[in-house]
């Protein structure tokens, strides 16, 4: 058997500005948007490299899941980028003016920072 996880739902207000966000200040690809209704559409976006898992951009429907938009994990970090060019990643993230929240800091299993994404989701940026 071979098992992978393929895809992460992602709760997001709008989905033209997360793919606009992604794509353009991190430098994902847009895998896939397909409209499924007049409110819903199937929309995938994944960063470079092989074996990458991606994101399900879930554009919240209701009151709950609005509320739940860059916070879905309480406060925690939720996703974490591997990249294997540390400094670049992170010259980039200053660029794009997206805001460090900690970090970087050199850890046993390499530097990190953590950082936020367009709704408030904290991301660490591992190398």
């Amino acid at each position: 058997m071979n098992h992978r996880l393929m895809h992460i739902a992602l709760v997001v207000a709008d989905y033209d500005e997360a793919i606009a966000w992604y794509t353009e200040k991190l430098g994902f690809t847009l895998v896939e948007d397909t409209v499924l209704s007049d409110v819903k559409r199937w929309v995938l976006v994944q960063p470079s490299g092989e074996g990458s898992c991606q994101l399900l951009l879930a554009k919240a429907a209701s009151d709950e899941q609005k509320s739940r938009v860059g916070n879905q994990t309480g406060g925690r970090v939720f996703l974490f980028l591997h990249t294997d060019d540390f400094e670049k990643d992170h010259a980039n993230l200053i660029a794009q003016g997206i805001t460090i929240v900690r970090g970087p800091s050199e850890e046993e299993y390499g530097k990190v920072l953590v950082f936020a994404d367009l709704y408030g989701n904290l991301w660490d940026l591992i190398g």
